[in-house]
Order: structure tokens, then C-alpha cells, then sequence
């Protein structure tokens, strides 16, 4: 009897020792784990969804504050960095190296993970492809702003020997990016249905190739990728009626996600009306506060006349007044820069009584909680939405990061550094963005007779154009300019104030104009990368520092 027991007791011993292993081995229920997820189609998308949150947004538009086409009224980290003047310290610095490599961790880990899915190969690799694609664009600011980096492709451990590890050559990172894309491209469909709007597509991926390889001078590669989504016949100038489509692209009416006539907008960032929103209208024409978005002289002067020659050569351009610096020039100025006569929301001025009609007439120089305060004497009016600059946070634009007009751009400055640039490459790309404006076409033998240097006048196409859309800033730093921004920066002529005492203690240069911001610096040793962030090299010494820093 006893053994009877005995062996029922070692039974129940054994079952219990085996349950309590099968409890210990089972998943949490109550966590999402990579054993549990990876098991739907749902969830392949939404784990491709999060790595789009790491696409910026409004932040593309921000970062023209680094160049010199815009000025915000108070010191920020940008600013500090356009001006030279900030250290390792700077949290703008830091900013951009951790939301990069959170995001590049994110894509790692989808990459590792997607092939569980069960859905048709065709479908696991779209999403890999376009998640390939966010970490290349990921990557392509890092080498931008700091050079040599870590180049991650898995998700780390605090064990695995990269945590401590050095950075790769530049080179090796870029050629890394443009393998990615190319991978990326040869997985992505060409269009979407209206559903998965503002995916990533096969131009976006050659469209980002371009932009890359023209960053990298590597020419030959950035001719073959523009061109390439050219041959796509997929996209083309955004074009309405009258020669506004240039401004309207930037506003609600012209807007991808709800205007399918738009075929320009190559990817953007959407936005929903209460839900996902940002603030930059009111930011623009902020109607109580200083506008934080100020227009430099040095954007202003950029504009040709009518006549296809800059202001300093021109016989149409006269500056007598404030309303004479926007006559006669290239239309795309008064469609970027608010000029007197325009559709206006910030307040105290003129006939602002009439909103939602209002129209502007001059500067305003003194805060007072009245209207829209300019420290340069310029407003934009460039991705404006009037309908949502009343409002804090509501304004649901779309923020476009990559467009067919940078395309043709990119098409025809490869063109020009590789030599083979023709007047048939100019009519194929700049002229077609001159005609949907309405001004004068570029002819290679009148900017010879004038003069006028054709590489120039490419690069001005690519400042006028792209204003505003974050570019000038790689652009100046590409093309070794980086003294521009070692300049003071610049407003109108102080006599050019409606109201003389408002100005009256702001210093000017020796022409009269408004100095706001001065002290810049720009070393060509040091300032063309970024330090490596101070926090990122306490926590890994290995990472060491880019020429000139500490």
C-alpha cells in the first residue's frame, strides 16, 4: 500500500514539475513580445507604421534656420549652430543623433523580425522596402551633420561590442545608404491606391537616391537616379490656373493628400484636422507676437528681375521704397515673400479690419500684441495657410519632403558638375519650373553675354525654388560656401520703416539696412560637421570627435 502511495505521490510530484515548467515557458499574456506579434498582416504594418514616426515633419521646414534664407526672432540651437557659435553641449546637436539612431533601431528591428509574417513575399518585402528606406534617409542626416558614424544594421545589446565601438568612414556609410535605396526601390510600387496614401514609393527611393549621391558629388549617380524617376512618367509640376500653382502647392487647395491633381509632392508628411496638426502658418504670420519666420536680405536680393538678370545688373529694378524691392521680379518671389497687396492674417496693419480679406501693406517693427512682428522687415507667405493662423497648433498642411521640382534640380546641377549640361537639359528641368511661374526661360548663351556664370545660376534656381523646405543649409555646406554664414544677417533699409521710431536704435551696415543678427562665424576647419554630441562621447570615448572640436 505504501508503494501504491508512494508511487501516486511521485505521479502527482512529476505532474506538478511539469506544469509548473509549461507555465514558466509560456508567453506573457499581458506583453507584446516578438514571439507573439510577427503573426498578421495588421501588424506588419503597424510595426512599419512606427518607423515612419521617425520621418520629420514640420522639423524639415525648421532646419532652414541653419542657412541664411530665414532668421527666428530669438536664440535657438539652430541658430547657434548657423551662427558658429556652440559647442558639444548644444541639445539641438544631441537631438539629431539619438531621434536618428532611435529610429535606425527601430528599422533594425523590423528587418530582423518581418520575414515572420505571415503574408505573400511580395507584400513582406514592400514593407521592407520601405523601411529600408527610412533608415537610408535616417542615415543621410547623420553623415550630413557629423561625417563618420556608427553604422548599426541590428538591434544592440548592452553586451555587444558596438555599444562601444568606433565610427565608419563616411564613404562606407553613404555607399551603405545607396544600396539600401536601390534595394528599397526594386521592392516598392511605382503608385498607391488612395488608401495607403503617403507611403513610400519606388520615386521616393530613387528621389532620395538623387538627393544623396548630388550631396556626396558623386554626380554620375545622381544624374541616373533623377533621370530614372523622370522615366518613371509618374510625376510632374503641380500647375492650376494662373501662374500661382507655385504658392497654392503649399496651401490647402494644392495639398497631395487631398488634391489628386497633385503629381508634383513625391512623399510628404500628412496631417489630420484634429488629430495630427502643427503650427507652422501661425508661426509664419503669428498675429500677436514676432513672426518666427523672418526672411533674409540675402534671400530677397536673390530673386532675378524680370529680365533674367540679378538685381545688381538689371535696368527694371529700382529700391526707392519698400514696394519697389518686389517689382519686377521672378514671380516665385511674391509666391515666398509676402509683398504689399497679398492676402494677410497678421492683424495690425492697413485694412486688417477686413479679415478674412485683409491684405498687407507694410512692416511691422514693435511687439505689442497687435500684429505680426518682422525683425528683417519681410514676412513669408510660402506655406501659409491663412484658414489656420488664428489658431495655435491647427494647422494640418502637408510638410512635402521630397518633390519632382528638386528633382529636375538635382537632374540638371549633375548635368553641369559632370559637363555635359545642354540648353536641352535646361528647358527639360529649369525652364520647365520658370514657365509654370511665368518667368523669362534660361538661355546658356544670354547668361553667357551677360556675364553670369551658368554653375551660379543653377545654384540660385535650387535656393529660389527650394526655399523654405529645408535645403539651403546642406546645400551651403555641400558647396563649401559656409562663409555666407559667417555674414551678418540682414533686413531692408531702415529708412524703409512706416514708422521711423520703431527702428530707430537698430544698428545698419553702411547702405542703410537693418543688421539683426551679427558676431557669426564659420571656420572651414571645423564648422562643416557637427561635434559629436558631448553626451554620446561620456557614454562612449571611443566615438572621438570631428576636426576642430573637443
Amino acid at each position: 500500500m505504501k508503494k501504491i502511495v508512494y508511487f501516486l505521490l511521485s505521479g502527482s510530484l512529476v505532474l506538478t514539475f511539469s506544469c509548473r515548467k509549461d507555465f514558466l515557458d509560456r508567453l506573457p499574456l499581458d506583453q507584446i513580445t516578438d514571439e507573439n506579434y510577427w503573426a498578421s498582416a495588421d501588424q506588419l504594418k503597424l510595426a512599419a507604421n512606427g518607423c515612419y514616426a521617425y520621418i520629420k515633419g514640420k522639423n524639415t521646414v525648421d532646419m532652414e534656420n541653419l542657412g541664411d534664407n530665414t532668421v527666428w526672432p530669438t536664440v535657438t540651437d539652430y541658430q547657434r549652430i548657423a551662427s558658429g557659435n556652440y559647442g558639444n553641449d548644444n541639445g539641438g546637436v544631441n537631438a539629431e543623433w539619438t531621434s536618428g539612431y532611435d529610429g535606425i533601431r527601430r528599422c533594425n528591428h523590423f528587418l530582423e523580425n518581418y520575414m515572420k509574417a505571415p503574408v505573400t513575399p511580395a507584400l513582406r518585402e514592400r514593407y521592407a522596402g520601405e523601411v529600408r528606406f527610412i533608415r537610408a534617409y535616417l542615415y543621410n542626416y547623420l553623415v550630413m551633420f557629423f561625417g563618420d558614424v556608427q553604422l548599426i544594421t541590428k538591434t544592440l545589446t548592452p553586451s555587444d561590442p558596438e555599444v562601444f565601438g568606433t565610427r565608419q568612414p563616411k564613404a562606407q556609410v553613404v555607399d551603405f545608404i545607396l544600396s539600401e535605396l536601390d534595394s528599397a526601390a526594386a521592392k516598392l510600387p511605382a503608385t498607391y491606391t488612395a488608401a495607403d496614401f503617403g507611403r513610400i514609393t519606388k520615386g521616393a527611393a530613387l528621389a532620395l537616391k538623387a538627393r544623396v549621391a548630388l550631396y556626396q558629388q558623386k554626380y554620375d549617380i545622381a544624374e541616373k537616379a533623377a533621370k530614372d524617376v523622370i522615366d518613371l512618367n509618374v510625376y510632374s509640376l503641380y500647375k492650376a490656373a494662373g501662374t500661382s500653382s507655385y504658392y497654392e502647392l503649399f496651401t490647402y487647395k494644392g495639398r497631395a493628400s487631398t488634391n489628386a491633381t497633385n503629381k508634383e509632392s513625391i512623399l510628404v508628411r500628412a496631417h489630420v484636422a484634429e488629430i495630427s496638426m502643427h503650427n507652422l502658418s501661425r508661426e509664419i504670420q503669428v498675429p500677436d507676437q514676432e513672426s518666427r519666420w523672418n526672411p533674409t536680405k540675402s534671400l530677397v536680393d536673390a530673386y532675378l528681375c524680370t529680365d533674367g538678370k540679378p538685381i545688381t545688373k538689371s535696368a527694371v529694378y529700382t529700391e526707392t521704397n519698400y514696394n519697389d524691392i518686389f517689382k519686377n521680379r521672378d514671380p516665385r518671389m511674391v509666391q515666398t515673400v509676402l509683398a504689399p497687396g497679398y492676402a494677410w492674417r497678421g492683424q495690425d496693419d492697413g485694412d486688417a479690419d477686413n479679415l478674412p480679406n485683409a491684405t498687407y501693406n507694410l512692416p511691422k517693427f514693435t511687439s505689442d500684441k497687435k500684429g505680426s512682428v518682422t525683425v528683417t522687415g519681410y514676412y513669408f507667405t510660402k506655406y501659409c495657410e491663412p484658414s489656420t493662423v488664428g489658431a495655435v497648433s491647427k494647422d494640418a498642411n502637408d510638410i512635402i519632403l521630397l518633390r519632382y521640382a528638386e528633382v529636375l534640380l538635382t537632374y540638371a546641377e549633375a548635368r553641369l558638375e559632370r559637363g555635359s549640361l545642354t540648353q536641352a537639359d535646361i528647358d527639360l528641368t529649369i525652364n520647365q519650373l520658370r514657365s509654370r511661374v511665368g518667368m523669362l526661360p534660361m538661355k546658356l548663351t544670354e547668361l553667357s553675354d551677360w556675364g553670369m556664370n551658368p554653375r551660379d545660376e543653377v545654384r540660385r534656381e535650387r535656393r529660389i525654388e527650394l526655399a523654405l523646405e529645408g535645403q539651403r543649409y546642406f546645400d551651403i555646406i555641400r558647396w563649401k560656401q559656409g562663409s555666407l554664414l559667417a555674414e551678418d544677417v540682414k533686413g531692408v533699409k531702415k529708412a524703409f520703416a512706416p514708422v521711423p521710431s520703431e527702428v530707430a536704435n537698430r544698428p545698419v551696415d553702411a547702405n542703410g539696412y537693418i543688421i539683426f543678427n551679427t558676431n557669426r562665424t564659420f571656420s572651414d576647419q571645423k564648422h562643416y560637421l557637427w561635434p559629436i554630441p558631448l553626451v554620446q562621447l561620456e557614454r562612449n570615448p571611443n566615438l572621438g570627435n570631428n576636426p576642430g572640436w573637443q
